[in-house]
């Protein structure tokens, strides 16, 4: 048993204890900010590109792939205000018909009426819609696969046929398909797509790279250590897009991403989402039955 996963029994009780909300915030350090009022007085209604459903009780603690929830949460908190989520049902950049589709400026999407901002990963080149402001988080995804070392795949376009994992909260469902000819495998979180990429289910797992580039560095993972980077022009940067009428909001969000910037909070945030992604593959590959 390597070090990253001693003492399952322990780590899983403290994991339970500390993971009981919700998947959405699994065990994710905060930065130092204000602490959510008991009694919030307003609601954040923020649109995002997946919400994440409600932790049901009994069911496996699972880290989502995207890390939405937790820094509209971290703006939700600076405001004193109760988050609550939305999806984003239309979200077209130059065109496309994926938030994750890097040709183009310009985007065709709006904030719903439900909602009171957006956090939305946009390409390179795209622009908010007019009368918001965006404020980039510095949070920036790139499609990235990883496979089996021994793996004849090279390229990108050698996955047609093949079958590729993704998560359903990821920006890549469905453009590995439309683009390369691959057949998705669609699987509710990383983890769950990750464990079918090691008892071969699949031929390659498809995520952000900022998540499998620390996964790799895992000695758990060096079996798996093929990958394919990331194609040119694909980057998305996750924004805050708020109407440009709420000041304070924007406000509090440009002093918040500062504040993760000095604190490193991003990277931080990362490397522990890794770590819980990879101790909830090695629980139901290695040790199912360790509670």
């Amino acid at each position: 048993m390597t070090p990253l996963f001693s003492s399952c029994l322990a780590s899983s009780a403290r994991r339970a204890a500390a993971c009981g909300l919700a998947a959405a915030l699994a065990c994710a350090a905060a930065p130092a900010q204000a602490a959510a009022p008991t009694s919030p007085q307003a609601t954040l209604r923020t649109a995002v590109h997946y919400v994440v459903p409600p932790f049901v009780g009994g069911a496996k603690v699972r880290t989502p792939e995207a890390v939405d929830t937790q820094l509209a949460q971290a703006l939700a908190d600076q405001l004193h205000a109760r988050l609550q989520t939305t999806p984003i049902s239309i979200l077209k950049f130059g065109g496309g018909a994926q938030p994750a589709t890097p040709e183009g400026a310009g985007s065709s999407f709006t904030i719903p009426a439900q909602a009171d901002l957006a956090l939305v990963s946009m390409p390179d080149g795209a622009t908010p819609p007019a009368s918001t402001v965006a404020i980039d988080t510095k949070y920036v995804s790139r499609p990235m696969a990883i496979m089996r070392s021994d793996t004849a795949i090279k390229s990108w376009e050698q996955l047609k046929g093949r079958t590729v994992c993704v998560s359903e909260g990821g920006l890549y469902a469905g453009t590995l398909a439309a683009q390369y000819g691959a057949v998705e495998k669609i699987y509710k979180a990383p983890a769950d797509s990750l464990l079918a990429l090691r008892t071969g289910g699949c031929d390659a797992a498809v995520h952000d790279d900022v998540m499998l580039k620390e996964l790799l560095k895992l000695p758990e993972w060096k079996k798996f250590s093929a990958t394919l980077a990331p194609p040119a022009n694909a980057k998305s940067s996750l924004a805050f897009i708020v109407p440009a009428s709420q000041a304070e909001t924007i406000a509090t969000a440009k002093d918040l991403v500062k504040q993760w910037r000095r604190q490193d909070y991003l990277n931080a945030l990362n490397k522990k989402r890794v770590q819980d992604i990879a101790f909830e593959v090695y629980l139901d590959q290695v040790i199912p039955d360790c509670h």
